[in-house]
């Protein structure tokens, strides 16, 4: 009876491996270099998305959620793989904005201003996720553009919450990997994940953070990974990468609504947030 039930566990997970390995193979990256003639400005995409779920999509049997990642300062849209692949893995239309561009202002802290200054930048990031929204529509018009997933690290994870913020009626997940100006939008239709770094050269300015009591109120789930700013990137140890790959998947299981994961949305994707 134990050799059976050792053999069957072998097999789940057997499975679950092939699920994984199959859906990484099956991932279909492509490069956008769009231009957005308005601003006259180049904005450049990384697309990732199943394959055989694109293909249910063209045929008219799927609607494919959509996710919008944020580049971190210094950090190049590409360098997020780690997190699209997830993303693709569910069934996700994936977008990889390159938000900013070597002729742009250098980033600056400005103390005593709203977002230290930055608010003009998170409003040209803003520009660019419609923009590259409204040009997906007409590659994929067989994708939920109405509930977005929103993802950035850094300054892009500033930009997730601030556009979430502004588009309430666009935006039904933020995931964050240390943003640290913008504060959490407090709101229990979103469901939001934060990964949060040990790194004392980054500090999260004071109220961008819920309190513990506001988290648990509003199903934030915020995850303390001990790791380095930078490392929350594909430049991150493989060690970290994995960890919050499995974290994502789990909460992105957790408020499915597709066939891809059948799980109960009403208990939270994360239930022991805290250090790894």
């Amino acid at each position: 009876m134990k050799r059976a039930i050792a053999i069957l566990a072998c097999l789940c997970v057997l499975v679950g491996a092939e699920y994984f390995t199959i859906s990484k193979w099956a991932i279909r990256h492509e490069t956008l270099n769009l231009f957005d003639k308005v601003r006259q400005r180049p904005v450049s995409v990384d697309l990732a998305v199943r394959r055989d779920y694109e293909m249910k999509a063209d045929n008219g049997l799927w609607k494919l959620p959509v996710a919008i990642i944020s580049n971190g300062n210094t950090v190049r849209n590409t360098e997020y793989s780690f997190l699209a692949n997830v993303l693709a893995a569910r069934g996700y239309l994936v977008a990889s904005i390159q938000q900013d561009l070597p002729s742009d202002p250098p980033l600056m802290t400005k103390v005593g201003l709203p977002y230290v200054g930055r608010r003009g930048i998170y409003e040209r990031c803003e520009s660019n996720i419609l923009f590259v929204l409204g040009e997906l529509q007409k590659l994929q018009p067989n994708a939920d553009y109405d509930h977005l997933t929103l993802v950035g690290h850094s300054n892009g994870g500033d930009v997730s919450m601030y556009v979430a913020m502004h588009h309430p009626e666009l935006v039904s997940k933020v995931i964050t990997l240390d943003n640290l100006r913008v504060p959490f939008v407090l709101s229990n239709r979103l469901k939001i994940l934060s990964f949060r770094s040990k790194d004392p050269h980054f500090k999260t300015d004071p109220g961008v953070l819920p309190t513990p009591a506001q988290a648990k109120a509003e199903g934030i789930d915020i995850i303390n990974t001990g790791a380095q700013h930078t490392d929350l990137s594909d430049r991150g140890p493989q060690s970290v990468k994995e960890k919050i790959q499995a974290t994502l998947d789990k909460f992105l299981g957790a408020n499915a609504s597709s066939d891809l994961a059948s799980v109960d949305t009403d208990q939270p994707a994360v239930t022991n947030p805290g250090d790894y």
